[in-house]
């Protein structure tokens, strides 16, 4: 029995006790489900298992060219060290149509949960994106954020593993606030990386120029996109 039960588990390691025992009589044992019980238990089956999650297969999807802002955003996560040597994350949400950094989240951990509080602010900010481009990370193959996103109809479109250049726009956005924020400062806690972060976000957005946005900057070329949308409503006729 114990042989038996062993290598349904190696096997089978996700299949709880019942499914296992169900296999053991469909292979020909007669042993009742107590005697089989005080086995699994005995060897610590009953003891909840950590399996690493399988990916599904992901399809390449190329980065497409966006004709309007929330058509397609894109989230990612950064990581720094404090002055004291302790380790915290950073979720960026952007904007791809106008490399706009919408919403941004700084914890010592960055679970499921904060991420859809994250994103819940983003859409209240800005309105709701067609689809979100993300990498593998658990947070983001989550069946909480999946549920999220399936309830407000939103696309999660998932990167090739080890392939960062599928997302490379907000990668991009990555390497510039490597550069000119996290390697330019040292921070001794986390609010004032949220303070800092906030004010070099501010500047990105409103002022520093973009060469992919004839040298605006993207809240500007979002001004202009929408000065351009109401002019060409006003000119169609009735």
């Amino acid at each position: 029995l114990i042989d038996v039960l062993n290598n349904l588990v190696d096997k089978y390691p996700r299949n709880g006790f019942f499914l296992l025992y169900h296999r053991i009589r469909k292979l020909g044992y007669s042993w009742n489900h107590k005697r089989v019980y005080r086995v699994y238990k005995a060897l610590g089956l009953n003891i909840k298992r950590r399996t690493k999650k399988r990916i599904p297969t992901r399809i390449k999807q190329p980065l497409q060219n966006l004709s309007s802002p929330n058509e397609q955003w894109a989230m990612d996560f950064m990581s720094d060290t404090l002055y004291g040597g302790r380790r915290y994350r950073i979720l960026n949400i952007m904007d791809e149509f106008n490399r706009e950094l919408i919403e941004f989240e700084v914890s010592n951990s960055l679970p499921s949960n904060k991420v859809i509080q994250a994103l819940q602010r983003a859409i209240d900010f800005r309105g709701k994106p067609k689809s979100i481009r993300v990498d593998n990370g658990p947070e983001f193959i989550s069946h909480k954020l999946e549920a999220y996103c399936y309830i407000h109809n939103i696309e999660l479109k998932f990167i090739q593993p080890g392939r960062p250049m599928q997302n490379s726009r907000v990668e991009r956005f990555n390497g510039s606030m490597r550069r000119e924020f996290f390697n330019a400062y040292i921070f001794s806690s986390l609010n004032e990386v949220r303070d800092m972060a906030k004010e070099w976000i501010d500047d990105y957005n409103h002022n520093r120029p973009h060469t992919i946005l004839n040298k605006l900057s993207p809240v500007e070329y979002l001004e202009q996109y929408n000065l351009n949308a109401n002019y060409s409503d006003l000119s169609c006729p009735n």
